[in-house]
């Protein structure tokens, strides 16, 4: 059954062979750029960022060599509200944000595909690497650029509009069909790092809007060892950058272990001192082929993009997931999301609230 469907393309390698192979397949298929930056030349150094003058014209070029309808959406105000405000705030909160995330959750598969559904498209196509089947998700094969993990906080009603072509390949088999395509974006450099901060320095980024704000660092007897000017520059399990003033006493390399944004004050100490066992988290989603758990569910369990992978038991109460992890987990952040997998299998996702 041919569909009509709306090809998100970045300007990127990924969504472009994505649309491609939609059309392809017999489609109705129109490309949209995001635009999602007033000031686009100001989100991108080298291979950072996706948000350009550049992304928008290859965009452009592969649509019209794939032979699609093109447009440019201007999403930049409520990219600004949804994602780089969320991300400030969370930091000030004393939490550490994942915009990517936040970017599929609001902009992607909220905004976007509520205006696609309202102009009659079936779906919408991107090109993230996981495979979707009768609406359910799990990782891509190529495990070094899977990204079920940010796209955990979809709904299942989402899920059922979206369509993920690439889920299949690998990366180094989409590059090499771009080339066949002759997209010329075949060899273009894969974006990384947070796409509204061009020079990749997060805590200036931050100082920036929040303004510095001398504070303590502090051991775990509450001795002081050093300071800092804002607390919202560090994250749980952070290693660089601390610039402590007195060395421990046994030479080993000191942790962030908490932040603490009222009083401003950041917690360190050995890494031995970051394991935790237990997670709540909040604001779960259920996208699986189950429901939730309400008795303790053997499953896995991803702290953060890319990161390991743990065996747990998985709990819904009150409103809440608990989660006890069959061995400890180090660098577990509040503010991160906690997905859930049997197998390869998405069974939900929830925000990371506390850990002990």
């Amino acid at each position: 059954m041919s569909l009509r469907v709306l090809a998100a393309m970045s300007g990127g390698v990924d969504s472009a062979v994505a649309a491609a192979r939609i059309a392809e397949a017999g489609h109705d298929v129109t490309g949209v750029h995001l635009a999602l930056s007033a000031n686009p030349q100001s989100y991108r150094t080298g291979a950072r960022g996706c948000c350009t003058v550049e992304d928008s014209r290859d965009a452009r070029r592969a649509a019209d060599v794939i032979g699609i309808p093109f447009y440019i959406w201007d999403m930049a105000e409520r990219f600004h509200r949804d994602v780089v405000e969320d991300f400030v705030s969370e930091y000030a909160a004393g939490r550490t944000p994942n915009p990517c995330l936040r970017c599929n959750e609001k902009i992607k598969f909220e905004a976007v595909l509520d205006r696609a559904l309202a102009l009659g498209f079936d779906a919408v196509a991107t090109g993230h690497h996981a495979r979707l089947t009768d609406g359910v998700l799990s990782r891509s094969v190529d495990a070094g650029k899977d990204q079920s993990y940010v796209l955990g906080v979809l709904t299942r009603e989402q899920l059922s509009r979206a369509i993920f072509p690439l889920g299949g390949s690998t990366k180094a088999e989409v590059r090499e069909e771009a080339a066949a395509r002759d997209l010329a974006v075949a060899d273009k450099p894969d974006s990384h790092d947070v796409c509204f901060i061009a020079d990749g320095d997060t805590r200036g980024f931050l100082a920036r809007r929040l303004g510095a704000e001398q504070g303590p660092i502090v051991d775990e007897s509450g001795a002081v060892v050093g300071s800092h000017a804002g607390a919202y520059g560090f994250t749980v399990g952070q290693r660089k950058g601390l610039r402590i003033d007195r060395p421990t006493a046994d030479g080993r390399p000191r942790y962030v272990l908490s932040i603490e944004p009222v009083s401003n004050t950041v917690t360190v100490g050995p890494r031995s001192s970051l394991a935790v066992g237990s997670i709540v988290a909040e604001r779960p989603v259920w996208n699986g082929p189950a429901g939730p758990p309400h008795e303790p569910l053997a499953c896995a369990v991803q702290l953060r993009a890319h990161g390991e992978v743990y065996g747990c038991r998985a709990q819904l109460s009150g409103g809440e997931l608990h989660i006890e992890l069959d061995s400890p987990a180090t660098g577990v952040a509040a503010g991160q999301a906690a997905v859930l997998y049997d197998g390869d299998t998405v069974i939900g996702s929830a925000t990371i609230a506390s850990s002990s």
